[in-house]
């Protein structure tokens, strides 16, 4: 967007609502599958498929997010990453987003164009844009992401279809960003990979549609962390899952921080969520796809377990906890 040294003074109640609106869209480029772009009541894209995938998420500042911790360049670039790893989740493609933000009226302009600068940066990597949305005042700073997806055909990959004797596979990295929000509560800046990763997840965005041609049972987007989400499939498929601590992948890197802080790494790696992983579960004849690694297995029964044993401690993130 560019805003020059005058504009980057003003405040969002300087410039207006639809002045921001400019700022946020103007000069971007849509998907081919974009209709209608932003600047009409409502948006309009393909759906060759005939179906539309749909999912929100709502990150809210000291929430989710702190500018202490995190520029708002990459704070959006994480509110849209949340969101697209929920449509890979279900086996499907991103085709366009739509965001709702809420700030007071004495936000610097500045920091809603290095937002959404973040946001398209994110969209980008999937070959999306921004389609429409809508901007408020409100007493903090809220941001509201709805990602739209393409099953392209096939049948959406669901939490319920596990079936016992399934192959446990995940996708992405574990407790890295785990990592990170340990080492920024310490009042650290460095390790800047671990840092990086709370900041700004890396999901794998190519690997849902991947899983689901292969012939995923079941997937989830690892939010709240393996533990937790893998007891959503659990529970949601009827089956029992059990994780298996020698099929874990505990980087070196998580291992030196965890002894800097006296944390346990391995912990991270079960409860941390928001590196925004992927986890599914394939039939044992399946060859599992490019960028999936076994870390358990299912079986008749109920819950989730860790060698066999339920998960001493927390076992992810809860909200009003």
């Amino acid at each position: 967007m560019g805003p020059d040294s005058s504009q980057d003074a003003q405040t969002v109640s300087q410039v207006g609502e639809f002045g921001l609106i400019d700022r946020v869209t103007s000069g971007r480029q849509q998907s081919p599958g974009t209709l209608i772009g932003p600047g009409d009541d409502a948006a309009v894209l393909a759906a060759p498929d005939g179906r539309v995938v749909a999912t929100t998420d709502v990150l809210v500042e000291q929430v989710h997010f702190r500018f202490d911790w995190s520029t708002p360049r990459q704070v959006g670039r994480k509110a849209v990453a949340v969101n697209l790893s929920d449509i890979a989740a279900m086996g499907a493609v991103p085709t366009g987003l739509l965001v709702g933000l809420g700030c007071s009226q004495d936000t610097p302009t500045e920091v809603v164009d290095e937002l959404s600068a973040g946001m398209w940066e994110e969209a980008q990597q999937v070959g999306i844009g921004l389609v429409g949305g809508d901007m408020v005042s409100a007493t903090a700073l809220v941001i509201s992401v709805t990602a739209l997806g393409d099953l392209q055909g096939r049948p959406p990959v669901t939490r319920s279809g596990a079936r016992p004797g399934d192959v446990v596979a995940v996708a992405g990295r574990l407790g890295w960003a785990a990592a990170g929000l340990a080492v920024l509560g310490r009042g650290f800046r460095s390790p800047v990979a671990v840092v990086g990763a709370q900041r700004v997840p890396e999901p794998p965005y190519a690997a849902g549609p991947l899983a689901a041609e292969a012939g995923a049972t079941s997937m989830v987007d690892i939010s709240d962390g393996l533990v937790a989400d893998l007891g959503h499939v659990a529970t949601a498929s009827g089956v029992a899952v059990d994780i298996r601590n020698e099929l874990l992948v505990v980087p070196q890197r998580l291992s030196e921080v965890a002894s800097a802080l006296g944390a346990d790494a391995r912990h991270w790696v079960l409860t941390g969520g928001e590196d925004q992983a992927l986890a599914a579960t394939f039939p044992p004849d399946v060859a599992l796809p490019e960028g999936w690694r076994a870390v358990g297995v299912t079986a008749e029964g109920q819950g989730v377990t860790v060698d066999g044993a339920a998960y001493e401690g927390t076992s992810g993130w809860e909200h009003w906890r």
